[in-house]
């Protein structure tokens, strides 16, 4: 027993001089050991824990590439809300968000005294950790901001991430993962004698090697983290009072806090360092794509909240976009879901901010025309946002004369349809024309539908992205969304992209998805015009017995259990029902009720509810559940709201029997508008709509 007290004492030792050498090394920069010790000890603790297994804690050295290899990751939801930040591209949009910020809070009677803390942005994937009782709990990735990748066993090969804090609190911390450029360029080198694509970025190889299954491959990545937000924390009264205190006390708990950060009085003083680092974003062994700046004071921030999507307090100031110059060696059309020509400029291929760019939209004929672009033109091209490639100009002086104009297609590239010249209406832009292809068996439409189906949005099927679609379309196992739920384990197996587990898992979430919402289900058929809204909005009618539709489901007693009782429901429906439904304009109706009367449509119907396709249940409502506050009103949303999401603002409306509507018109009761509302709020003073803030809305629901 003495002995292995004496062992236990060891053990301890061991796992404490690790973890500050690893701290020193990785955290601090300042090594003490060399790697041949470090690795000695690691090897003196690894056979005490193998050979006295009860040693072993979550938190030891030798769990950092402890993890087995996953058969996929699991879905983890977040605590909090994880956002992301707008952008601003100059100084006058950095001036315009603090003038922005001060009228939200002169508006609340807040005294708005700023400064700033300003944080390089740092080019890599964004982290989420839990800890619990000091403790790595769980580490996931953003995701779409409240459900992200549970990827903890990743995580913990990170050396610069403590698997236990330097205090036992329950806290969630917000961080960067990034892959050194000295790194990025053996993994690259290794990938080419593989005959594996080359990785275009440091932030695409930290995105790979964090969503590796076997933590083996993450480990060999030698990946590093910055940390820069405290989430949320189990104790408030330990919240700092500012930015620059959270920063203190994430690197008191023994994270990794990028040391370029600085603190600012005013906004102009934060000129001189944007241009400092727009020069030396270079030299860093990590990307930085722009500056991050906040409000310092955190009762500030409070106060303004959040948009839809991103804190007010809080900016991303990005560097200008890389632009360089580069050939249109032809121009292709590609063909969307609607049957939309969408022209699509062939590059020489070059290298703009990171990756090499081949492609770049040119959107319609009207813009073509606008910017003159022609075949043979060397064109300024750069990344929108830093992620969409995009034309910004042509170099007219370098024409010969050999360039030649582009026009669009009389008949479809793809099947040979006939092509109609259509005029759209933008909101933001005005008129604009866009060519259609009437050919409604087009494989490249065809193609669009079926990527709809699956899409999230609709059956949600996981492992069915496009190039599954594609590839199952060419080898003719699928030509129409029934196809999808025919298909065998054995189709798939013999596959290039698949094998045995992955074939066997898309059959797994093929027959997962047959039971489906009936909104849901309904926005996947990709009828046009039709989107979440007005799916939402038949629903409604359904649960509603003394609505137009719900009367005329009642009166031919037809339940809504499968896609043939949506067939003989919408057989039932005029155009004048649907049309009295707030939120269903003319356009909207005319294409619903013509898409349920195409016979290929009721064949598709008839197939899918004979495959086994079922809808969750619709539970009617009684007149008291269905009466609300908003009871046949309908709302439109424009701008950021100050505290509520978008998605809440619906959720409350819908809770209190009112709808949504994504256009502005004499049918409309209230347009609740935000920050920076758009040509909505316009139209809804041109007619006369009520238009509510957030702060009257909430009054309204109270």
């Amino acid at each position: 027993m003495a002995d292995f007290e004496k062992i236990k004492e060891r053990a301890g030792k061991l796992h404490k001089a690790i973890d500050d050498y690893r701290y020193r090394y990785h955290v601090l920069d300042d090594p003490t050991v060399t790697d041949e010790s470090y690795d000695s000890l690691m090897a003196e603790l690894r056979e005490i824990e193998k050979e006295y297994p009860e040693l072993k804690t979550a938190d030891s050295p030798t769990q950092r590439i402890g993890g087995k290899p996953l058969d996929k990751f699991e879905k983890v939801k977040h605590r909090k809300r994880q956002w992301s930040l707008d952008d601003a591209f100059s100084f006058e949009e950095m001036q315009e968000w603090e003038d922005r910020n001060r009228r939200i809070l002169e508006k609340k009677e807040v005294k708005a005294d700023f400064d700033y803390t300003v944080e390089l942005k740092i080019d890599g994937l964004k982290i989420v950790l839990d800890y619990e009782k000091g403790l790595l709990k769980t580490g996931a990735t953003r995701g779409d901001g409240k459900i992200g990748e549970k990827v903890t066993e990743n995580i913990k090969t990170i050396r610069s991430v403590p698997l236990k804090l330097e205090e036992d609190l329950d806290v969630t911390v917000v961080g960067e993962c990034w892959l050194p450029s000295g790194e990025l360029a053996r993994i690259n080198e290794e990938r080419k004698e593989q005959g594996l694509p080359e990785f275009a970025n440091s932030r695409n190889a930290g995105a790979g090697s964090m969503r590796q299954l076997d933590p083996k491959v993450a480990a060999s990545r030698k990946l590093d983290s910055f940390f820069y937000e405290i989430n949320w924390m189990s104790d408030e009264s330990r919240m700092p009072k500012t930015q620059t205190g959270e920063l203190e006390l994430l690197e008191k708990l023994g994270f990794k806090v990028n040391q370029k950060h600085q603190h600012f009085n005013k906004l102009e003083e934060i000129k001189e360092y944007y241009s400092k680092w727009e020069k030396e974003k270079t030299k860093q062994i990590y990307g930085i794509d722009g500056l991050v700046v906040k409000i310092n004071s955190k009762e500030l921030q409070r106060e303004l909240g959040y948009t839809g999507k991103s804190p007010r307090f809080s900016i991303a100031w990005k560097f200008q976009p890389e632009k360089v110059t580069t050939i249109v060696e032809g121009i292709r059309v590609q063909i969307g879901r609607t049957g939309a020509l969408t022209p699509v400029a062939e590059l020489r291929p070059v290298r703009v901010a990171g990756s090499v760019v081949s492609k770049a939209t040119l959107h319609n004929e009207d813009e073509i025309n606008k910017k003159d672009i022609r075949i043979g033109d060397t064109v300024i091209i750069h990344k929108a946002g830093d992620v969409i490639p995009e034309v910004v100009e042509v170099v007219k002086k370098l024409r010969t004369g050999k360039e030649k104009k582009f026009e669009m297609p009389k008949t479809c590239p793809i099947c040979g349809g006939e092509v109609r010249r259509e005029k759209i209406e933008d909101k933001k832009k005005g008129f604009s024309s866009a060519h259609f292809c009437l050919n409604k068996n087009c494989f490249a439409i065809d193609r669009e539908n079926i990527i709809h189906f699956v899409s999230k949005k609709g059956f949600n099927i996981e492992g069915f992205g496009e190039k599954i679609v594609e590839q199952l379309m060419n080898e003719g196992l699928v030509s129409k969304i029934s196809d999808i739920f025919q298909l065998k384990q054995g189709d798939l197996e013999p596959l290039e992209r698949f094998a045995e587990k992955s074939a066997e898992n898309l059959i797994k979430a093929i027959e997962e998805s047959k039971k489906i919402a009936f909104e849901k289900f309904l926005y996947a058929l990709g009828i046009r015009h039709l989107g979440e809204e007005g799916a939402i909005l038949v629903k409604k009618q359904l649960e509603n017995p003394e609505s137009v539709i719900g009367k005329i489901a009642k009166s031919n007693r037809i339940e809504i259990n499968s896609p043939l009782d949506l067939l003989n429901l919408f057989g039932k429906i005029l155009k004048e029902d649907l049309d009295q439904i707030k939120g269903f304009g003319d356009k909207m109706s005319v294409s619903v009720i013509s898409w349920f009367k195409e016979a290929e449509n009721v064949e598709s119907l008839k197939e899918l509810s004979a495959l086994g396709v079922s809808f969750e249940k619709i539970e009617e409502k009684k007149a008291s559940e269905t009466g609300g506050k908003f009871e046949n009103k309908t709302f439109v949303l424009t701008g950021a709201l100050p505290n509520l999401t978008r998605d809440e603002a619906k959720d409350l409306i819908r809770k209190e029997g009112g709808d949504i509507s994504s256009s502005v018109s004499k049918k409309t009761d209230f347009v609740l508008v935000g920050d920076d509302p758009g040509s909505k709020y316009e139209k809804a003073q041109k007619l006369g709509v009520r238009i509510l803030d957030e702060e009257e809305f909430l009054k309204m629901l109270k």
